[in-house]
C-alpha cells in the first residue's frame, strides 16, 4: 500500500516552504499519522549527518524531528553544496560523488537522477502513512523545467498534489500565485491544487476578496492564511539573513542571569557552512550573537567564532584581505577567546595541504593552534560522542580536512592553546552542560560577570518551535481539506490557466 503525499512548492525561494512543510509534519504527527519529510534535491551549505553516516540538508533533518523520526538519506537523496559561483559538490544518497558545474548538472546529470529520487520517495511512501515533500525555488522556472526533479518533475512522476506557498509580506502575492500556475503546462497544472498565504499581517477579512478573485481566475482555492510570527523557523537552507534573525534568537526574551551580557561575533566568511552552530549560543539568555565582516567589529566581542566553510583556503584569504586575520592574532596574543569550528578550526592551524577543495597545495594558516591539516579525497561523515570540560558532548563531523594536532590541550577531536579553541565537531554547543561550562570559561577570560542560565534546554526550545509551527497549521489552515489532498490527490477537473508553459 502506498501512503499519501503532498508537494509544498513556493512562488519564490524563501517563501516559507521549509517551515510550512515542518508545520504540516508536526500537525500530522500530533494527529497520530506516521509521516516523513522529503526533498528530492537540496542546494545548501547547512547540512547534517544521519546515524548511518549520510549527509543531508539540515532542513530535512529538522523536518524529521517535526515528524519525531530519525532522519535518513532517503529524505534528501540529492544535496548540492556550492563551492563557488559555478560549481557544486554533488552528494548522492548521503555520499559525495564529485564536483559539477551548474551547466553540466542541468545539462543532463540532473535528469538521470530522477529515477533515484522517485525510488526514494516510493520507499518512504511504502513505509509511512504520508510523505510531505518540499520543492525548491519556484515550480515555474521555465528554463529548468525540462530537467526538473524537485518540483513538477517529482510531482508528475509520483502524482503528488501541489500546494503553492506565497510570502505576502514581500508583496505581489496574487500576481505570484497566478503567474506560477499560468506558466505551467496543462499536465503540470492538473496537479496544482491551490495556495497557502504565508506571513500575513493584519485583518484577514481585508484579504478575502482577493482570495475569492484568485479562485475565480484560477479555479483553485486557498487552503489557509498563516499570520506573520516573529522567530518562527527551523534550520534553513542558506543565507546569512536567516541566522541574523534566526529562530531561537528572536524567541529568547529572558534577561541575563548575571550582571553582564556576553557578546559573540561570528566571522561571516565566504561559503559559510553550518552557521546554525551558533544558534545554541544565542539561545542562552544574555548572549548576544552577531555576524561581522570588519576587524573593528571584533573589538568589543567577548568571543569570536570562526565557523565552518566549504572554501577553507578562500575564507583564509578573505580573513587576511579584510584585516580580520590580524585582529584574530591580536585577540589570541591578548588571551581573548576565539573558537574555530570545522573549516574555522582548520584556518586557525599552522598550515593546510589542499589538493582536493581549492587545489592550492600548501597554504599557511593563521598559526593560532598547533594543528596541521591535509585534505583527503574521502569526506569524514560521523556522529561523535565525547567529553569536554567535564561534560558529555555530542556532535557531527562533515569535512575533507584531516587534522594532526601537535600540541596544546585536547578539546573534543581538536585542541586548545591558551584562549584559542578548535574542533571539527558541529553541533557541540547544543549539548547544554558543555555549552554552559564553555561560556563560563569565556566569561572568566573576558572578565564578564555573565552567568549561564541553569535551565536552558536547546532541544526543548527546538521542540517548542516545531510545536508553534504545528499550531499555525492547525489554527490557520483548512486541515480537513489538506488531509484530503494528502490522502486523495489534487481535485479532478482543475481548469487550465493560459498561456501555459512556452513550447
Amino acid at each position: 500500500m502506498t501512503g499519501g503525499g503532498l508537494l509544498v512548492a513556493g512562488t519564490t525561494s524563501d517563501a516559507g516552504k521549509s517551515v510550512v512543510t515542518a508545520g504540516i509534519c508536526r500537525w500530522l504527527v500530533r494527529q497520530g499519522v506516521k509521516v516523513a519529510p522529503f526533498k528530492a534535491q537540496n542546494m545548501s551549505l547547512n547540512s547534517f549527518v544521519t546515524k548511518e553516516g549520510a549527509e543531508i540538508g539540515r532542513a530535512q533533518a529538522m523536518q524529521a524531528q517535526a515528524c519525531r523520526i530519525e532522519p535518513s538519506a532517503l529524505m534528501n537523496p540529492v544535496l548540492l553544496k556550492p563551492g563557488g559561483e559555478r560549481s557544486s559538490q554533488v552528494v548522492l544518497l548521503g555520499k559525495p560523488v564529485g564536483e559539477m558545474s551548474a551547466h553540466g548538472y542541468h545539462g543532463g546529470r540532473q535528469q538521470r537522477l530522477l529515477g533515484t529520487v522517485v525510488d526514494c520517495l516510493a520507499e518512504l511512501r511504502s513505509t509511512y502513512d504520508a510523505v510531505i515533500c518540499e520543492g525548491a525555488g519556484s515550480p515555474a522556472e521555465i528554463n529548468l523545467r525540462r530537467t526538473d526533479i524537485v518540483n513538477m518533475g517529482i510531482a508528475r512522476s509520483a502524482r503528488l498534489p501541489v500546494l503553492v506557498v506565497g510570502d505576502i509580506d514581500r508583496g505581489g502575492v496574487f500576481a505570484s500565485f497566478f503567474g506560477t500556475v499560468a506558466l505551467l503546462s496543462p499536465e503540470d497544472q492538473e496537479l496544482v491544487a491551490g495556495f497557502l498565504v504565508n506571513k500575513f499581517r493584519g485583518d484577514v477579512s481585508l484579504l478575502e476578496p482577493g482570495l475569492d478573485m484568485l479562485h475565480g481566475l484560477t479555479g483553485r482555492r486557498t487552503y489557509g492564511v498563516l499570520p506573520f510570527r516573529h522567530g518562527l523557523g527551523i534550520d534553513e537552507e542558506d543565507g546569512l539573513r536567516v541566522s541574523l534573525r534566526g529562530t531561537v534568537r528572536e524567541s529568547t526574551v529572558a534577561p541575563p542571569v548575571g550582571e553582564d551580557v556576553l557578546r559573540v561575533a561570528v566571522c561571516a566568511i565566504p561559503l559559510m557552512s553550518n552557521f546554525t552552530d551558533v544558534d545554541a549560543l544565542a539561545a542562552e539568555p544574555g548572549v548576544v550573537v552577531r555576524f561581522v565582516d570588519r576587524p573593528e567589529e571584533l573589538a568589543d566581542a567577548d568571543l569570536v567564532v570562526v565557523p565552518g566553510t566549504r572554501g577553507t583556503v578562500r575564507a583564509l584569504e578573505w580573513l587576511r584581505e579584510r584585516g580580520l586575520a590580524d585582529a584574530l592574532a591580536r585577540r589570541a596574543a591578548e588571551g581573548r577567546p576565539v573558537l574555530g569550528i570545522c573549516g574555522g578550526f582548520q584556518i586557525l592551524g599552522e598550515h593546510i595541504e589542499d589538493d582536493v577543495e581549492s587545489r592550492r597545495g600548501r597554504v599557511d594558516g593563521l598559526g593560532l593552534l598547533p594543528v596541521r591539516v591535509r585534505f583527503a579525497p574521502e569526506k569524514t561523515l560521523t556522529r561523535p560522542v565525547g567529553e569536554a570540560l567535564g561534560e558529555r558532548v555530542e556532535g557531527y563531523e562533515i569535512h575533507h580536512g584531516v587534522a594532526t594536532v601537535t600540541g596544546g590541550e585536547p578539546f573534543l577531536d581538536g585542541c586548545r592553546a591558551g584562549s584559542v579553541w578548535g574542533t571539527h565537531w558541529h553541533g557541540s554547543l547544543e549539548s547544554d552542560g558543555f555549552r554552559r561550562a564553555f561560556l563560563r570559561q569565556v566569561a572568566a577570560a573576558a572578565g564578564r560577570r555573565f552567568v549561564p542560565a541553569a535551565d536552558t534546554s536547546f532541544a526543548a526550545l527546538r521542540e517548542e518551535q516545531l510545536d508553534r509551527l504545528g499550531d499555525l497549521i492547525e489554527q490557520h489552515a483548512d486541515t480537513d481539506a489538506l488531509w484530503r489532498l494528502v490522502e486523495s490527490g489534487a481535485p479532478p477537473g482543475l481548469p487550465f490557466v493560459p498561456p501555459g508553459a512556452p513550447a
